[in-house]
């Protein structure tokens, strides 16, 4: 599965004004990951973005428009969220989906 560009060049930007720095990346699952203190932190698959939210907040981010379970692997994966195309074309958007990303993976511990 091929990953789409234009959203990864738009995670970039937004990362690096939100971090300072670019994300370290890895292709994985067929599509593009993007890595904060080597932890998965979200990703792109296809055209959607794999949002990595936390346990914490899943149930609630899951209300939200574009929203829906991460079921790649034929289950759900709780703390995991796919996030259509068709919302993401609003940077603010995109902005809230990488803050609630970062906010989980800012609390784990570096790998």
């Amino acid at each position: 599965m091929a990953f789409d560009g234009e959203l990864a060049r738009r995670v970039r930007e937004q990362w690096l004004q939100v971090a300072g720095t670019l994300p370290d990346e890895k292709r994985m699952f067929g599509g593009l990951c993007f890595m904060l203190a080597g932890n998965m932190c979200c990703g792109i698959l296809g055209e959607r973005l794999l949002a990595r939210v936390g346990p914490q907040a899943y149930d609630a981010l899951l209300l939200e428009p574009g929203a829906s379970e991460m079921d790649f692997t034929g289950r759900p994966m709780k703390g995991m969220i796919m996030v259509d195309d068709a919302v993401l074309s609003d940077d603010e958007v995109l902005q809230r989906w990488l803050s609630a990303c970062f906010e989980f993976v800012r609390l784990l511990p570096a790998k």
